[in-house]
Parts: structure tokens; C-alpha cells; sequence
């Protein structure tokens, strides 16, 4: 159901913090590609989101309308995922194509899976009138 939204500009992450407990969102940048959504850290393993996830790896994704709650995963490194996950995103906002290098964002930052084809996909509840209003 996502495969549809995969040409939106961001999606929203929510983690659960590793010492707080509480949930953090973030705006970020994402590919999808069957069923799976990638992300690339920038700040690779500093980043604070990518430290929740390795703490907690249940997330919540929101794109556009639709929301589903799955598990992240750091990719191994030097697999054909990695690079696939860099390849795509580097396509989507750097304009990279096949036999160009990426860029050095793509380069350098940690990418994350998170297969969405299995989660738990809502849409927004509508809220009922309250009573005496159509």
C-alpha cells in the first residue's frame, strides 16, 4: 500500500527513545522499494534516531495519509542491500544514476531497512461528531 506513496518527498520516523521511553518523530528522506522503505543516516551511528532503533527497533512510519508500524534494521555493510539501499536514494534526491558515483552523502551515510509489507498499515481515524452536531 505504501508503493504507491514512494514518490513523496518525506516520511516521518518515530522511535522510542533508549532512555527516555518516550516516542520521537523525525522528518527524513526515503526510497521504497518492494515493501521494504530505506533510509540513510547522515550522522550514521551518532545519529539519535539510529541509536533508539538500535535499542528498540519498533517504529512507526507515516507517509503522506497512511501509517504502519514495523521493525528497523541496520544493514550489513558490503551487501547488495547496502548498496541497492544507497543506489536509491541517492537516485531519488541526488540525481544519481548507473555508472556515476554517488554522492558523497550516499557515500558515507549508514543506510536502515524497514519492511513495511508486513506492518500493521491504518489509515487516520476519523473522529465521530460530538453529540448534537452533524
Amino acid at each position: 500500500m505504501f508503493e504507491r506513496l514512494g514518490d513523496e518527498d518525506v516520511c516521518y520516523l518515530t522511535t522510542t527513545g533508549r532512555t527516555s521511553g518516550k516516542p520521537h518523530q523525525i522528518e527524513i528522506w526515503f526510497g521504497l522499494r518492494d515493501g521494504t522503505l530505506y533510509l540513510l543516516s547522515g550522522g550514521g551511528d551518532s545519529a539519535d534516531w539510529v541509536r533508539n532503533v538500535r535499542k528498540h527497533a519498533a517504529v512507526t512510519v507515516r507517509i503522506g495519509s497512511r501509517t504502519a508500524s514495523a521493525e528497523a534494521r541496520i544493514i550489513r555493510p558490503n551487501t547488495a542491500e547496502d548498496a541497492a539501499a544507497r543506489e536509491l536514494l541517492d537516485g531519488k534526491y541526488m540525481g544519481w544514476r548507473a555508472g556515476k558515483k554517488l554522492s558523497s552523502w550516499a557515500r558515507g551515510a549508514l543506510p536502515v531497512a524497514i519492511d513495511v509489507s508486513g506492518g500493521r498499515l491504518r489509515r487516520p481515524r476519523r473522529r465521530a461528531p460530538a453529540a448534537g452536531r452533524p
